[in-house]
């Protein structure tokens, strides 16, 4: 949810000068992008993981603070939700063992905080959005302590003007509303980021919006909702209501939701900031003391920060990222549409999927989306959430396709390519690609696993509260098990 800010109230004043330094930041953001070296060698991938927290018996654990000072790891950090922390894993090369290094370090600081946090009794969680959730753990009071959260959801519900409708109907139908933004806390995700060229970074992040559909599709982990089943990864509706400052006016006006697809494909990455600073007012207009042009006249890298704190506050599913490293500027895609879990395999798998499409199909002589309209792809993307593994989109070439079938004769061989080009090892590239055929062809992944194994305890117990209880966890013992979601027993 961005970096740390203080509690504050915001003037006119504020948000003038904010737009005008944001503006001020995109000119030199601009002229970096002609003057500086924003190589990046051996480009580096990392990964950001949200948790949910749950006691012994499946149920939610508010108690982030308590688990992040057992855990005493500056790699883990608070969420939205009481019930949330977050890691984030030191980036590395994906060239070699690169892969495999970061599942293994990734799976054990997963077990050494799960080890520490259970003497709070609060046990770490990867899935798209806990099972065992009601109402009453959507109160103000499930927001953490840190300013930042209750100042954002502040200034969303002050930008909309009134409460939070939350309106989502799949196998069953979900209406409510909320008066914070703390529905969002219930969207746990997998973040996947890439360093970029600049002149790759059109091309990079045009292709992985084409395969947004594929991922959602085929990595689908949140069946369920507030005690109701919904999408497959009801994640992509919940987040996109949760912090919409739209009211039903604007939305009938046409103005862009801040959870944001895009609604074109890119030349540049400076069209996705100068959208973001055209289409979007400030939500936390905090001024910083530097003066871009200055800092880029004395030979030095500037920070951006009101052009990058103002690019946090608009979700596009693949955000843009600039920032500086060891004095040295540099260019990222941040893929935010995964869900967390179900195991550490399968994230790295649906990682090993992302990096080895984008990479082939970003330098493609004829590309995708040459072929397919952006609305094409939109519309693919929330079919997928909604129809999980089972859904059907259309593909350039193909036509209206199984998305199983796709990723089975085409987009594999496609990514193990892609991969081989980044220099992945043979016997890593196999590996963790072998994991998505496989789902592909028992149609199983956390969603379907999910809504399997509820049937049958909805079967034998009485109310559905204990059927998701009991659900959560079966889904807590395999997930620390660590066999892929395709390998876990199902109830048919």
């Amino acid at each position: 949810m961005g970096q740390d800010v203080d509690a504050r109230e915001f003037s006119r004043e504020d948000r003038t000068l904010y737009r005008a330094k944001v503006r001020r930041c995109l000119d030199v953001f601009a002229r970096m992008l002609g003057e500086h070296d924003f190589s990046v060698g051996h480009p580096q991938v990392g990964i950001e993981i949200e948790f949910n927290l749950v006691d012994g018996r499946g149920e939610p654990a508010m108690k982030n603070a308590e688990a992040l000072e057992a855990i005493a790891d500056p790699d883990f950090q608070t969420e939205l939700g009481l019930f949330n922390v977050e890691i984030n894993v030191p980036p590395s090369r994906i060239d070699g063992t690169g892969l495999e290094t970061l599942q293994a370090a990734l799976r054990d600081d997963l077990n050494a905080a799960q080890h520490k946090a259970a003497g709070v009794d609060a046990h770490l969680l990867m899935i798209g959005i806990l099972p065992t959730l009601q109402d009453g753990h959507f109160s103000r009071e499930a927001i953490s302590a840190n300013p930042r959260y209750h100042l954002l959801s502040e200034q969303i519900l002050a930008a909309r003007g009134e409460d939070i409708e939350i309106l989502i109907d799949g196998v069953d139908r979900l209406d409510t509303t909320a008066d914070t933004i703390i529905p969002e806390a219930a969207c746990t995700s997998t973040q996947l980021h890439l360093q970029v060229e600049p002149e790759d970074f059109a091309t990079t992040w045009n292709a992985a919006q084409a395969i947004a559909a594929v991922q959602v599709a085929v990595g689908a982990n949140s069946p369920f909702l507030l005690g109701r089943q919904l999408w497959h990864e009801t994640r992509i509706a919940l987040f996109e209501q949760a912090t919409d400052t739209r009211s039903e006016e604007l939305k009938a006006q046409g103005v862009r939701p801040r959870v944001f697809f895009g609604e074109r494909w890119i030349t540049s990455v400076f069209d996705l900031f100068e959208e973001n600073s055209r289409y979007f007012p400030a939500l936390l207009p905090i001024v910083d003391d530097e003066d871009p042009v200055a800092e880029l006249e004395a030979g030095r890298v500037p920070n951006l920060a009101e052009l990058r704190l103002h690019n946090g506050t608009v979700y596009r599913w693949n955000r843009p990222i600039y920032d500086v490293a060891d004095g040295r500027p540099h260019l990222r895609i941040e893929n935010r549409l995964l869900p967390a879990g179900p195991t550490v395999v399968d994230t790295m798998a649906n990682a090993a999927l992302f990096y080895g499409l984008v990479k082939v199909l970003g330098a493609s002589e004829r590309p995708v989306w040459s072929q397919l309209s952006f609305r094409a792809a939109e519309d693919n993307f929330h079919q997928a959430a909604r129809d999980g593994i089972d859904a059907e989109i259309y593909w350039p070439g193909v036509g209206h396709v199984a998305v199983r079938e796709l990723v089975l004769r085409q987009l594999l061989p496609l990514a193990h390519t892609g991969l081989t080009q980044l220099g992945v090892d043979d016997d890593v590239r196999t590996h963790l690609l072998g994991v998505i055929e496989q789902r592909c062809i028992t149609g199983r992944n956390g969603a379907t696993w999910l809504i399997e194994e509820f049937a049958h305890h909805s079967a034998s117990v009485d109310g559905r509260a204990e059927a998701m209880r009991l659900t959560t966890v079966e889904y807590e013992r395999h997930m620390h098990d660590g066999a892929p979601v395709h390998e876990w027993p199902t109830r048919s």
